[in-house]
């Protein structure tokens, strides 16, 4: 009797040290993500919002990752970097493009954008060297090159996030946490570290909060579907082409090619309401499947 207990107390002892450590690293992560990130968003909001002041902050992640294995002695090979299956990939890049494309659809169809715009498509003839071509041919050649080429080229900037977030982040989060609770912390976190960047593009407007909410909800949606593909695959690649479709897709695709009209802030991009509605059913889906799959 005395004996099991003692096993027990070695047991808990070893749990809580286990769970001390864990809490330690996350703050840590925190922390140096924090720091450097504060300075990205300094130069974003104070200096000139360019493209390499946004591509320094979306590495911060990884960046604070690989500082933080280090603080820890723990080795860079230890983040998930293999991946053993490809259909892993596959998914991460259909449901996405699913998703987006179902928001968009409905979008025109009830009438809070219209699909064909004009300057969209002068902007890509022009760009393609393909001034003269009918709107079709011009529109199927560019979002065909977006949906490939687009991808595999932003997929160097989705890294820069995915090693932090999911291929880290989340790892350290589900020692403590159940993968509900990793969803959802890890998704309000990262919906949080984009908050700043919501306010540059919609402070002043009157609809500042509307659309963080916005933001937000469609944020901790995703962040379930990731985070079980994530765990699934064993794998941070899956998430890194998930949110390389997923900016490509509504950034460069959809939301271009859409005209507006008064209501459109209201439903359209990551910041409108349709978007985050259509992901939240998604999430609900991935949500059962890892209940039902004790993941």
């Amino acid at each position: 009797m005395n004996s099991r207990r003692k096993d027990n107390q070695q047991i808990m002892t070893g749990s809580i040290k286990t769970n001390h450590k864990t809490w330690k690293t996350i703050i840590v992560f925190l922390g140096i993500l924090t720091l450097l990130s504060s300075i990205c968003y300094y130069a974003i909001l104070k200096l000139n919002p360019t493209s390499i002041y946004i591509g320094a902050l979306m590495l911060s992640p990884a960046i604070a990752s690989l500082i933080t294995l280090k603080l820890m002695n723990r080795s860079i090979s230890s983040l998930p970097w293999r991946l053993k299956s490809l259909k892993y990939l596959r998914y991460s890049y259909l449901l996405p493009a699913c998703y987006i494309t179902i928001s968009y659809i409905l979008i025109w169809v009830f009438g809070f954008g219209n699909f064909g715009n004009k300057n969209t498509i002068a902007a890509w003839s022009d760009e393609l060297g393909m001034t003269g071509f009918n709107t079709p041919m011009v529109a199927s050649v560019m979002i065909l090159l977006l949906a490939i080429v687009g991808v595999v080229k932003n997929i160097g900037a989705t890294l820069g996030e995915e090693i932090g977030w999911r291929g880290f982040f989340v790892f350290e989060l589900r020692k403590l946490l159940s993968f509900e609770g990793t969803s959802i912390i890890s998704g309000l976190i990262w919906s949080i570290w984009h908050w700043p960047i919501i306010w540059l593009i919609y402070n002043g407007s009157g609809l500042l909060f509307f659309h963080m909410a916005a933001f937000t909800l469609m944020i901790m949606a995703i962040s379930v579907i990731m985070t079980y593909y994530t765990f699934k695959s064993n794998s941070l690649w899956p998430a890194a082409l998930f949110h390389s479709v997923h900016n490509i897709f509504i950034q460069k695709i959809f939301t271009p090619i859409t005209a507006t009209n008064e209501i459109s802030s209201f439903w359209l991009d990551e910041y409108g309401l349709m978007i985050p509605v259509i992901t939240s059913l998604f999430a609900i889906v991935f949500w059962r499947k890892a209940n039902k799959e004790n993941l």
